[in-house]
């Protein structure tokens, strides 16, 4: 889990990692900018198309206004003229010269018609109307929102004038102006297709529409605004469930309105795709400009990092003679830090040389010291040797005799190290068997008749631990020589085994010796002393029938395999 950790936060602070984050910092107010542009250009579309349906509800209202008032003036002017014979005829004629107008007539102060350019509608409460009344009562000119009879094939709005004078109401003269004619203002350029026009009352109520299913429910606020601002814009939905737009404008003094409606930009619709296309376009550029920059990089940067990476790894592993010569195609810097690795390589090679030529000069300069400390011993065992002749004592002969065994060990040591393929290690199990034969070859007189068995595991130490040890077996042989072997010889077994973090050495003999035979002799205090040494504990023990068990246990050495 350790290294699956080391290595994503490795992959995390990579140079790949980094360039990128950095690049990206460095091109997010590009980003930004082109985002907050595109936001706003979104928003002042969308404004501005807000402004002209506003615009263009409030422009087909003045022009609604403008016709109606135009029909006011006509129906004044045509007012004096449009009784006798030929008012049906005078007032078709006008109906076929003027566009726009379905219908001419003239209405008698009971409401009855008098005459007409076509067709009018039979209604018998014409007089009783709202509308009629407001005429009877002095009003100059009325826009019936409900004139109480369809007057026209197509959706359209009555406008009528009072005829008379102020004192007397001589009845009516009425236009009806088709919607069609104020439709034609929805196809201006501020307009979006498929806009339909509407005629609605005070209270709402949708009574004239080019198409009524394009026009839902009105919402109740938009009277008030368009009262009080001269125009009102909501969104809602058609009988058919469509998203559309609604404007709307007052049409005569607060009593009609004039009520658009366009469909609502459609998601692809190019109210939505241009200032979508706007944020887009600074997003792939950004994209586009931050890939060109890391792929740039990867190729001549980061590629190039990795394969000196590589050739570093190689020169780690000791292997100097690889040169960068990939990078003969890199960058002029990415040239000259390879051929500052391909230099350093060259100098580690020729130190190394050096290195080694000094190396092999100390080895052969500590053999020669191993050698001559092993002969100097040599001479110093012989002389004890040639003294040990001359003496008379048995006492000091014995003496004499254990010092020499013990140069011996001690010469033995130093031997083994020039010898060997290490000058600072030995291997204990060669070491010991040939340690036991020399120093039961020293005593002639009983070596002939002993046999011995060496069973040893192997463990290189150090000469600082061979020493006490090979001075302890030399103490414990010695004593098994002097103490357990008569003129009938025996058996001497000398083991060493490892058993985890402690090791032993054991030498056993089979003669009549037991430990009281070892009193408080200078033998053992020295094997007291060498365990001691080690930071180890020696015990000896008597074996049955017969025989004598001298046992050093201590703390194993860094275990460490033979050298070759």
């Amino acid at each position: 889990m350790n290294a699956l950790a080391g290595r994503a936060a490795q992959a995390v602070t990579s140079i790949r990692v980094r360039l990128a984050v950095a690049l990206f910092v460095a091109l997010l107010p590009v980003l930004l900018l082109g985002v907050a542009q595109s936001i706003f250009a979104f928003r002042a579309e969308s404004d501005a198309r807000r402004q002209g349906l506003e615009l263009a509800a409030a422009h087909s209202a003045f022009s609604a206004r403008t016709r109606i008032e135009s029909a006011g003036v006509l129906l004044q002017t045509l007012g004096p003229g449009s009784v006798g014979l030929e008012c049906a005829q005078r007032l078709a004629d006008v109906r076929a010269r003027l566009s726009g107008y379905a219908n001419l007539i003239r209405f008698d102060s009971r409401g009855r018609v008098a005459c007409a350019a076509a067709t009018t509608p039979y209604d018998t409460q014409r007089g009783a109307r709202p509308w009629f009344q407001s005429l009877r009562n002095g009003a100059r000119m009325v826009v019936a929102a409900a004139p109480g009879a369809a007057y026209a094939n197509e959706p359209a709005v009555l406008a009528a004038v009072r005829a008379g004078t102020p004192e007397r109401f001589d009845g009516a003269m009425a236009a009806v102006l088709t919607l069609e004619d104020l439709k034609l203002e929805t196809t201006s350029r501020i307009m979006p297709n498929g806009a339909e026009v509407a005629l609605a009352d005070s209270n709402g109520r949708i009574f004239a529409a080019t198409d009524p299913l394009t026009f839902g429910p009105v919402a109740e606020r938009w009277r008030r605004e368009a009262k009080e601002d001269g125009s009102a814009l909501w969104s809602g939905h058609d009988p058919r469930k469509q998203a559309r737009t609604y404007s709307a404008a007052p049409l005569a003094d607060g009593d009609v309105f004039v009520i658009l409606s366009s469909p609502a930009p459609a998601l692809l619709s190019w109210a939505w795709i241009n200032p979508i296309s706007r944020m887009l376009l600074p997003l792939l550029a950004f994209f586009l400009a931050l890939a060109t920059v890391l792929w740039v990089a990867e190729r001549g940067v980061v590629r190039w990092i990795v394969y000196l990476q590589r050739v570093a790894a190689i020169y780690a592993r000791g292997r100097f003679t690889v040169r960068p010569l990939q990078a003969e195609r890199a960058p002029p810097e990415i040239r000259e830090l390879a051929a500052t690795l391909d230099a350093m390589a060259g100098t580690i090679v020729t130190r190394d040389a050096s290195l080694m030529d000094s190396l092999a000069e100390k080895d052969a300069l500590m053999r020669e010291i191993h050698h001559r400390v092993k002969n100097n011993l040599q001479i110093i065992t012989s002389l004890l040797n040639m003294q040990q002749r001359a003496l008379a004592d048995p006492a000091a002969k014995a003496a004499m005799n254990d010092t020499r065994q013990r140069i011996t060990a001690l010469a033995q040591i130093y031997r083994a190290l020039y010898q060997g393929p290490d000058l600072k290690r030995v291997d204990l199990r060669p070491f010991l068997e040939e340690l036991t034969a020399q120093l039961l070859a020293n005593d002639m007189t009983t070596s002939p008749l002993v046999r011995t068995e060496v069973h040893a595991d192997p463990l290189v130490i150090d000469p600082d631990r061979l020493a006490p040890i090979a001075l302890f077996a030399v103490e414990a042989i010695t004593n098994a020589q002097k103490h357990a072997f008569g003129p009938n010889g025996g058996t001497l077994v000398v083991g060493f085994h490892v058993r985890g973090e402690e090791a032993e050495l054991s030498i056993s003999d089979d003669g009549p010796g037991a430990a009281d035979s070892l009193g408080g002799g200078v033998g053992r205090t020295l094997m007291t002393a060498f365990a001691r040494q080690l930071r180890g504990k020696v015990s000896f023990e008597s074996q049955a029938p017969r025989g004598l068990t001298v046992r050093l246990i201590f703390p194993t050495p860094q275990v460490m395999a033979p050298a070759a």
